[in-house]
């Protein structure tokens, strides 16, 4: 049986999922600027298998009602999708927030918000990468973080930047305007 099988931990031992306390400090908050979804999904699915829960948000059916381990898995379903409204900015969460939902279908929401649209998405992300100039921001790092940022989005909307277009950008910015 895989680490991600909830039947492969002897019901004696106390499942990984409640040793964690404060899921903030192992994943990021996702809002989409600082936190890239992509960069979101990759923190919390390498939490999620270190913590052998990945099959809460990976799209393997929970067991049936009448399964002995239903009631187990439905209250570690609850920590995993405390994780991830907990890991979500005071903007997101309430989209993706419903009552009676499982993990997997709050990871599909999140996932939804993120990757519906990627066209038109891409286009205005393309256009504020485009028109970025050092002179907007308060210093250099502060205008370097947000190319950082924008490119990051770009890639998680299916436009990647490559790292010479990055640095192209990065020197066409310092024009005055």
């Amino acid at each position: 049986m895989g680490d991600n099988d909830p039947k492969s931990t002897p019901k004696s031992s106390l499942h990984p999922v409640y040793t964690v306390t404060n899921i903030q400090n192992k994943v990021r908050v996702l809002d989409g600027a600082k936190v890239s979804y992509a960069s979101w999904v990759n923190l919390f699915t390498l939490h999620a298998r270190g913590y052998k829960v990945l099959h809460h948000i990976d799209g393997t059916p929970a067991p049936a009602q009448t399964d002995p381990l239903y009631d187990a898995w439905y209250e570690i379903d609850a920590h995993v999708l405390q994780w991830i409204y907990g890991t979500l900015s005071d903007e997101l969460l309430p989209r993706v927030l419903e009552p009676d939902s499982t993990a997997h279908e709050a990871w599909n929401r999140v996932k939804n918000i993120f990757l519906n649209n990627k066209g038109a998405c891409a286009a205005i992300l393309e256009s504020e990468f485009h028109n970025l100039k050092l002179g907007k921001f308060p210093s250099f790092d502060a205008y370097c973080q947000r190319l950082r940022e924008l490119s990051g989005q770009l890639k998680d909307v299916g436009a990647a930047i490559t790292d010479q277009r990055l640095v192209l950008q990065l020197v066409r910015g310092f024009q005055r305007i």
